[in-house]
């Protein structure tokens, strides 16, 4: 008797219950139903997944970002790799938009931990073969995990976005501080080389969430500045960034970032520093309560949806980004 099989691959894809839009919207991009399954907290705070289909032999995609409670979120996307691991799936991909504790990438001063090599570590120790996330706070992020990371950019969108309703006639591109004059470059070349500044901002280490924003470094008088970072949490930076650029006689503000923390008390500092128009992407949830009214949010669902068809056919992620991701 001989035994054959087709050895086809079997894309599958599951979402965490932290994003159920964007899980939502990969699906219908990819045109793949989210696999059924069950998940509930016990009283104690433990987390408990099964999934209502078999896995066996699948390429699987674990979709979850990490909203507050991050933590409860990061455990669930470990329980959900375990499950699928134990399972028997063939190959594991943790499609994590916001990486976890990416601040935490360096050790700044003695008896500090490395927390965002840690969650790299976990990830691997679950069972996840690959990761693919969204703009990282730092780059050599990629080199904690023992495996491949696709680290995409929402750029492009933000970049496209922009110049369709601004042009880049007038355009100044803005880093918030001195450390993301790399990503600045970047969007100036993607803006038909457009002029860049920064802000010289100075922190206090023992007070998080607090910065001083200083001066400006570069032309900007009369110039719509486009102020882009990779997060914005409490928001202090940026509004500080903000009131530092009218200062020094820019016209239209414009903050572009990809992940719209937006921790208390954000929404009330972005909709009154002075920023004619915040843009995000939806890596992460944006309640209502987060939301104001110059607020606008870019979907990052199509990038998803095709970095996981090119990760499931073996393609080129970085043809995404025409070669130069």
């Amino acid at each position: 008797m001989t035994w054959t099989t087709d050895n086809q691959k079997n894309l599958m894809l599951f979402a965490g219950r932290a994003h159920p839009e964007l899980a939502q919207a990969v699906s219908d991009e990819l045109g793949v139903h989210i696999t059924p399954q069950t998940a509930r907290d016990f009283a104690n705070g433990e987390i408990f997944v099964r999934f209502e289909e078999s896995v066996r032999g699948s390429d699987a995609f674990v979709l979850q970002s990490c909203p507050y409670p991050m933590n409860q979120w990061v455990m669930e996307t470990l329980i959900m790799i375990d499950a699928l691991k134990r399972g028997s799936a063939k190959r594991i991909t943790a499609i994590i938009p916001f990486y976890p504790y990416a601040r935490q990438d360096k050790k700044h001063r003695g008896r500090e931990p490395i927390s965002a090599r840690l969650i790299a570590d976990l990830l691997k120790t679950a069972g996840a073969d690959r990761i693919v996330t969204v703009d990282l706070h730092t780059d050599q992020i990629q080199g904690f995990f023992d495996g491949p990371v696709d680290h995409m950019h929402a750029q492009g969108q933000l970049a496209e976005y922009v110049r369709n309703k601004y042009g880049t006639d007038n355009i100044c591109v803005v880093s918030p501080d001195a450390g993301r004059v790399k990503v600045g470059e970047k969007w100036a070349d993607s803006l038909d080389g457009a002029p860049m500044a920064f802000v010289h901002k100075t922190r206090d280490p023992d007070v998080p969430n607090q910065i001083k924003s200083n001066r400006v470094v570069g032309e900007v008088a009369g110039k719509t500045c486009v102020l882009i970072d990779d997060m914005i949490d409490t928001g202090g930076t940026i509004a500080g960034a903000v009131s530092v650029l009218k200062e020094a006689g820019a016209g239209d503000v414009i903050i572009a970032t990809t992940h719209g923390v937006f921790s208390h008390p954000a929404a009330e500092r972005l909709a009154t520093c002075g920023a004619k128009e915040v843009i995000a992407t939806d890596t992460l949830p944006i309640p209502e309560d987060k939301r104001f009214d110059n607020l606008t949010v870019l979907s990052i669902a199509p990038l998803l949806a095709q970095t996981i068809l090119e990760v499931f056919k073996n393609g080129s992620v970085t043809s995404l980004f025409n070669g130069n991701a």
